[in-house]
């Protein structure tokens, strides 16, 4: 009966859910491999270059518009990268060139212009597929098969890490320190990291011989996943405590109560147990590539949410197939979708890809611009990693100009963690006190300093009243500061 509560009440939801959350993670894909959303052109020049990077400004200014507040930014796509590493070379998709530095670091810049305008931006990493035959040919000796052969198999005219090697495990966490070291990356987001779909065959016969100690096929392929994944995690926590690691695993995990997975699924089929991960407590976000529609949707999110252990659970929508060439669904199939993931509690949603949303495929763009997505949201907080919130800022002061402009100065709040400077909301409202539970009211988040300058579009929108808050990077917010 439950379960067709659930199919009644998602039909409705439209009317019950008008009131938009105000912690939400609304994430985009942005997919570097092939130039699918960027880049677009080649940078050679400081023309060229600057243009490269104007595209992916296009890009943020967009998503920011919408308030959209998380980047997944592919940082790693077949053994090549997007940013300046010792172990793998730079993606051609920049410069024509493997190998060639595009004359700036993309990640480093993808990070900095995401942060000015308030949105994380999570290193989007492909973990164990290395490309075809032509891919690897392509990176020459640059390749890890080249560098490092013992941890690699081909298959099927691919080439892979090989999760049953001990080794492998220590080579992406090299990857991942690289990128956690150096960069201000607000989450490392590991996609592929499974096995090859209905890899019987997958030739690891020697290791499985040599590491599964009795255990079935099946479950050693398994716990070689999760081995990497406990040791990656573990591995960030360590350098960054607040950096989020996650994954996108297949989207259903297996067979439901309520309905069957129809023979594709994370835990038979790729050998994933991400619901095992969320339950051990070594993942903070899980993005399943939730990219189905009706009863292969609903009751596997259900699912997802039921087994989360209090983890993120962020359905990736699959909204390429609004795009008539990849897919025949309709708008309404997404904003259900929506409507059902803030209904069930959900963390949030990820789009998949940015192009659709550039692209405004079936006005989905304007439909979360002016309504989903009206009001800004924040990130949920992380309480298994810290629930001690900032101390509040104080002495708020106000100055409105006499050209429209306010200026807001505080004095800044502190933290339990040193490492972890906070940021800071801005709310406004034409109400006093300025209710800060309310996402219509906040004006600006992330934002870095105590001081801020508040210029509506128009005269006539300028408010009275502000408040502010101090957030940390696990979402923890403190009480306001209410100008007087």
């Amino acid at each position: 009966m439950r379960l067709y509560f659930y199919f009644l009440l998602f039909f409705f939801m439209p009317l019950l859910a008008n009131a938009q959350p105000k912690q939400e993670v609304r994430a985009a894909w942005i997919t570097t491999a092939y130039g699918l959303d960027w880049p677009k052109s080649k940078a050679t020049t400081p023309a060229t270059i600057r243009r490269q990077q104007e595209e992916l400004i296009k890009i943020l200014d967009k998503l920011k518009e919408a308030n959209f507040n998380t980047v997944l930014f592919q940082t790693r796509m077949r053994g090549d990268v997007s940013y300046r590493s010792e172990l793998e070379p730079y993606s051609s998709i920049f410069t024509g060139k493997v190998g060639e530095a595009p004359g700036y670091d993309p990640l480093a810049f993808a990070v900095s212009e995401c942060h000015k305008r308030g949105m994380e931006c999570h290193a989007w990493m492909v973990a164990i597929p290395l490309g075809s035959r032509r891919q690897v040919a392509s990176l020459g000796n640059q390749s890890v098969t080249k560098k490092h052969k013992a941890i690699c198999i081909a298959y099927k005219n691919e080439y892979f890490l090989n999760p049953g090697h001990p080794a492998t495990k220590e080579y992406l966490m090299k990857l991942t320190r690289e990128v956690v070291n150096r960069y201000d990356v607000d989450g490392v987001h590991y996609d592929y990291l499974r096995y090859p779909e209905y890899a019987k065959t997958f030739p690891d016969s020697y290791d499985y011989k040599r590491y599964g100690k009795g255990r079935s096929l099946d479950q050693w392929r398994r716990d070689n996943l999760t081995d990497i994944v406990r040791y990656i995690y573990k591995g960030v926590k360590e350098i960054k405590p607040w950096v989020k690691v996650s994954t996108c695993p297949v989207g259903k995990y297996k067979d439901t109560s309520r309905f069957s997975s129809r023979g594709w699924n994370a835990y038979d089929v790729v050998y994933q147990d991400p619901q095992g991960w969320m339950n051990e407590g070594i993942q903070d976000q899980i993005y399943p590539m939730m990219y189905f529609r009706g009863n292969n949707f609903y009751p596997f999110a259900l699912d997802w949410q039921e087994q989360s252990n209090g983890r993120q659970v962020i359905p990736g929508l699959g909204i390429y197939f609004l795009d008539p060439r990849e897919g025949n669904w309709t708008r309404d199939e997404v904003e259900r979708q929506i409507h059902f993931i803030r209904a069930q509690g959900l963390a949030g949603e990820g789009h998949y890809r940015v192009q659709f949303l550039m692209d405004n495929t079936q006005q989905l763009y304007d439909e979360l611009d002016q309504e989903l997505y009206k009001y800004p949201a924040l990130q949920p907080a992380m309480p298994w990693l810290d629930k001690v919130a900032p101390t509040a800022p104080s002495a708020l002061q106000v100055h409105h100009d006499n050209k429209g402009y306010t200026t807001l100065t505080w004095q800044a709040s502190t933290d339990n963690d040193e490492r972890n400077a906070p940021r800071y909301v801005i709310y406004a409202s034409e109400e006093y006190p300025v209710n800060t539970n309310d996402p219509k009211n906040i004006v600006a988040q992330s934002v870095r300093g105590t001081t801020y300058m508040y210029a509506p579009i128009c005269p006539w929108n300028q408010m009275p009243y502000f408040a502010v808050t101090a957030i940390d990077r696990y979402g923890n917010e403190s009480k306001a500061t209410q100008s007087k």
